[in-house]
């Protein structure tokens, strides 16, 4: 299957689809990640066993997509998202967000609740640019951030560190999950792990607490950490998106 690119705006992104039965499943990678990481191929692959629709792709400026990591922001990777779902998919999919995968599949249900079946979050980032970064930074790093536009954080995942700009911080505070009501109208499963470094356990559970939704679970992994994609990771996020999908279509016989 060769890679495509679906132009949109002033950017080419890049992404891999397989044909099969609705709903699709549509794989919404991390911060600074890419569509060729181990969850997402392993999903391609289970997806083309069970002739289910999949779709992966790169965010502008990560992976093979064209632009600068660091002139992105939610937004940006959110209306990514928006419009290479709508251009390439059809009906509603399900959402399989990973990490900020997750954040930007809250608000695709917030925005766009009639193109999706289900939700699924795998250790899911909503807000992180805010809960994590910005709360986190000191003082001498939000004065650099302010004067300069930009600092570089170094990552546990990556040996280059993360360009973390003013306008991310910024852009995601017009995006948080949590300062407002958070309506889910689709079946929705939380996969976390209690080991998670990156993102704390309390993240999932308060993700959990705050949707208001008639069909939202959360499921602790004890020992899982950020990445999940241990052999028993892989399948429960297999087993929750079967579940989405099964709860899904109850409801519109309903």
């Amino acid at each position: 299957m060769a890679e495509t690119h679906f132009s949109h705006e002033t950017h080419r992104l890049a992404y891999d689809q397989s044909p099969g039965h609705g709903p699709g499943v549509v794989f919404l990678s991390g911060f600074n990640s890419n569509k060729d990481g181990t969850k997402a191929l392993h999903l391609e692959a289970w997806a083309q066993k069970q002739d289910r629709a999949f779709l992966r792709f790169d965010y502008s400026g990560h992976g093979a997509s064209s632009g600068r990591f660091e002139d992105g922001t939610i937004t940006t990777w959110t209306r990514d998202a928006a419009t290479i779902i709508s251009g390439v998919t059809d009906g509603p999919q399900v959402l399989v967000g990973s990490s900020m995968g997750g954040w930007i599949a809250c608000l695709l249900a917030r925005q766009h609740p009639e193109q999706i079946a289900g939700i699924v979050t795998i250790a899911g980032a909503p807000d992180f640019t805010e809960d994590r970064y910005w709360a986190g930074f000191d003082t001498a790093t939000r004065a650099a951030l302010a004067s300069e536009g930009a600092v570089d954080v170094q990552s546990p995942y990556d040996a280059q560190p993360y360009r973390i700009t003013r306008d991310l911080i910024e852009d995601g505070r017009r995006n948080l999950i949590f300062s407002d009501p958070l309506s889910i109208s689709c079946p929705m499963r939380i996969l976390h792990g209690t080991e998670d470094d990156a993102i704390p356990v309390e993240t999932a559970l308060r993700l959990f607490n705050h949707v208001k939704g008639r069909d939202v679970q959360v499921t602790l992994v004890k020992g899982a950490d950020h990445r999940f994609s241990t052999p028993p990771c892989l399948d429960l996020i297999e087993a929750a998106i079967e579940d989405v999908t099964q709860a899904s279509a109850k409801r519109r016989l309903h």
